[in-house]
């Protein structure tokens, strides 16, 4: 019997390591990312791809910014979704953006979210992905991330010497995984230090509450948080998808009553064979928009 279970256990985890091809990290700045404070690896904002063997052309590809207060990136809001996602067919990239505690404040997280846009979109081709259905995902700070690129993209600088920052940083799609929103009332106060510091402006405190600056240009959302969220307030992802709806842009919000926060897929175990429900949720959702091809 145990032979059995053992034989079971790997021919899963086998087909999971063919679902995916994780490949080596990628500087997005190959000679220094702009205000870099050294050139340690804590300096160096970087992608980590993950190909799926399963992905379409038709299928979306999902930037994922993993949470942690903008103090830390929590794998399991990083590599683990990534192997989820390609799993399902959905090609990847995890960022490593820089952090408060390597010194970091605004603006570098938002250089760097909106440049690994950038680069992914002008890498298409090579990434055999669609240059326009490229999404960010954010649990947590990575939340707060994912919805300021939302509100906050530009098209491009035309006169950049940079082919790259050329190009638009706008996401086709969000998902935002119990994020921090707002960084007033209701805010995760660790992660506003993290991000603006110990006094931020009341200008800085406004311009990066993001629920304010949701307009009808901002990307369609996938939302979901747990009610009972006792580090980042479910009031976050409410006030959100309400700005999305004042300014007639799509969403979907699932509110979920027990799971306190940092949930991840809740199954730690590859192949994730039995993760919470939000993650069929999201699937439904993104085979509706023409995400992806796969049953959820």
């Amino acid at each position: 019997m145990n032979k059995i279970v053992c034989l079971a256990a790997l021919t899963m985890l086998t087909s999971t390591i063919r679902s995916f091809a994780q490949e080596a990290e990628i500087p997005l700045w190959p000679n220094g990312a702009p205000g870099a404070l050294g050139t340690a690896p804590k300096d160096i904002p970087s992608l980590t791809p993950f190909i799926s063997s399963k992905a379409s052309d038709k299928n979306g590809t999902i930037i994922i910014l993993p949470g942690g207060g903008y103090q830390h990136l929590a794998a399991h809001e990083g590599h683990d979704y990534a192997v989820f996602l390609n799993q399902r067919g959905i090609t990847t990239f995890v960022l490593k953006y820089r952090l408060a505690s390597d010194g970091y404040h605004h603006p570098s997280m938002e250089q760097d979210v909106a440049r690994a846009v950038r680069y992914v979109r002008a890498n298409a081709e090579k990434y055999k992905i669609d240059s326009d259905k490229i999404g960010v995902m954010g649990s947590s700070a990575g939340g707060h991330l994912a919805s300021t690129l939302l509100t906050h993209y530009d098209a491009g600088d035309a006169n950049a010497a940079d082919p790259i920052d050329k190009i638009s940083s706008k996401p086709d799609f969000g998902i935002l995984c119990y994020a921090v929103i707002t960084m007033g009332e209701n805010t995760h106060a660790g992660s506003r230090r993290g991000l603006l510091g110990d006094n931020p402006s009341p200008e800085l405190v406004k311009e990066f509450s993001n629920e304010l600056q949701v307009t009808d240009k901002t990307p369609p959302c996938f939302i979901w948080h747990t009610r009972d969220d006792r580090t980042v307030p479910v009031e976050n992802s409410i006030n959100f998808a309400d700005a999305l709806k004042k300014n007639n842009v799509p969403f979907e919000l699932h509110i979920y009553e027990h799971g306190n926060h940092g949930l991840g897929l809740g199954d730690r175990n590859p192949p994730y064979a039995h993760p919470l429900p939000w993650t069929g949720d999201l699937m439904v959702w993104l085979k509706a928009r023409g995400l992806t091809t796969q049953e959820p």
